[in-house]
């Protein structure tokens, strides 16, 4: 970055366009401050800045000091917004000039309003040179500001690291998140929490040792050293040794979940990943299905895999759908043909049209919303797609993965590859949970209710 950056301010005007305002007064005294430094001299240039901004005697100094440190933070502010559009942006549907009006609030002037303190001011004031830098503590207050966070969590990004969610975590409260809200088997539960347990006992541990030392700072990845000793606490509990990938993938994955879960409850939408992309939700899967030779499949057997598994896992998706849903017509049929008829058209309106229950009530005459609720059912219904779902998938999967291990194996993996699965469908069910649990019309459609729509429309039902 140019060494005018500390006489240039980043900011935007009343229609949220990005502007550079030159500060001519910033500019001179820089340029007879600091005539001698290049952009490489950062930390001590704003070391002396600080210093002038500190001293009550030279009131200009201090001002102009202080307005070069000011524009300096604007570019950083900026930075940060750029790397969340990077980061983020494209999959939750933001570009950093929706982020810049949060954060963004310099008019350029020397003197602080008397009634206003910018948020460059608020981050320059609680500054602390001794603890950080300027440029990491100014990401860090940007991340955690209060208002920027509250837009980021609608659009489904909760900037908090896996591994302090796992750090704060309870395995009481795991309990009831992968129970109540992922639909979890008490098996799976089990697993996860003898994982969390595992990952307290050493990276806990660790943190609690170095902060009664005085060692500060965020959660970071856990190094190569204690994910083998997580491991080995997990063989303690399981007799199941695996390997520091394998702990660290699933964390990662558990991590996810509890985000999710964090994301929903505090009113944010849930993304969602197209069908078609390989990522985390075919890993457990995948490293269950071991080669004849015991190894894990290699890059090309994995493709090769996951080419015949995506379309079967859409075809047992939209058959299950299906079947569910003229198995419920037929029930309702044999009572009442115009319940069953109202029955299609409300699930119609409720996933499709994203019409509430009361309007859906008020169109089909029914007395009120909870006349909706009790005709679709919809907890009811989604259990049973996800039975039938388990069934079918569980039996191609197991016929596709004798291409890719021995019938001897096969049999002793049949349990862990049903529980993989039973969890990539889990993750379905609770997309569409949370999107059924959803006020806002505009919230992300999930692969539940993509291809519901979808069989509603094909066989006409």
């Amino acid at each position: 970055m140019a060494i005018s950056k500390y006489w240039k301010l980043v900011r935007i005007d009343a229609a949220g366009n990005r502007q550079i305002l030159e500060i001519a007064a910033a500019k001179e005294f820089f340029t007879s401050a600091f005539s001698e430094f290049s952009s490489s001299d950062d930390v001590d240039i704003q070391q002396q800045l600080l210093r002038w901004v500190r001293d009550a005697v030279n009131s200009e100094r201090r001002v102009l000091a202080e307005r070069c440190l000011l524009c300096f933070i604007s570019w950083q502010i900026e930075q940060v917004c750029l790397q969340l559009e990077r980061q983020f942006g494209t999959v939750h549907g933001f570009t950093c000039r929706d982020l810049l009006p949060y954060v963004l609030d310099d008019d350029g002037s020397l003197q602080p309003p008397t009634s206003y303190n910018s948020f460059s001011r608020e981050i320059l004031q609680s500054f602390d040179p001794e603890q950080s830098n300027l440029t990491s503590w100014t990401m860090r207050r940007v991340k955690h500001h209060p208002v920027l966070g509250r837009f980021l969590l609608e659009c489904g990004v909760y900037l908090i690291s896996d591994w302090a969610i796992l750090n704060d975590t309870q395995p009481k409260q795991l309990s009831r998140i992968l129970g109540d809200f992922h639909l979890f088997t008490p098996g799976e539960i089990q697993q996860a929490q003898e994982l969390l347990e595992s990952y307290h006992t050493v990276y806990r541990t660790d943190r609690l040792q170095k902060r009664a030392r005085g060692i500060r700072g965020p959660c970071a990845a856990p190094t190569m050293e204690q994910l083998q000793q997580i491991s080995q606490c997990l063989e303690g509990k399981t007799n199941q040794k695996l390997k520091s990938e394998t702990v660290m993938r699933r964390l990662q994955n558990l991590a996810d979940r509890l985000r999710q879960y964090r994301i929903h409850v505090r009113g944010g939408y849930l993304p969602t990943e197209s069908l078609d992309a390989a990522g985390n939700q075919y890993n457990s899967l995948l490293e269950r299905i071991p080669s004849p030779e015991g190894k894990s499949l290699d890059q090309e057997e994995e493709a090769e895999f996951l080419q015949s598994y995506r379309p079967q896992f859409k075809a047992c998706l939209d058959q299950a759908l299906t079947m569910v849903t003229q198995s419920r017509v037929r029930q309702l049929q044999r009572k009442d043909e115009e319940k069953a008829r109202m029955f299609l058209t409300a699930l119609h309106l409720f996933h499709c049209e994203k019409v509430s229950m009361t309007e859906i009530a008020k169109r089909l005459g029914l007395r009120a919303q909870d006349a909706v609720t009790r005709l679709l059912k919809l907890k009811e219904f989604r259990a049973d797609v996800q039975q039938q779902l388990l069934v079918m998938l569980r039996s191609h999967v197991l016929e596709l993965a004798k291409n890719y291990s021995t019938p001897e194996r096969l049999a002793t993996l049949e349990q862990e590859i049903t529980l993989a699965l039973n969890e990539q469908i889990t993750s379905l069910i609770a997309q569409a949970e949370t999107e059924a649990q959803s006020a806002k019309s505009n919230s992300p459609i999930s692969h539940f209710t993509e291809r519901l729509c979808q069989q509603l429309k094909i066989k006409n039902l």
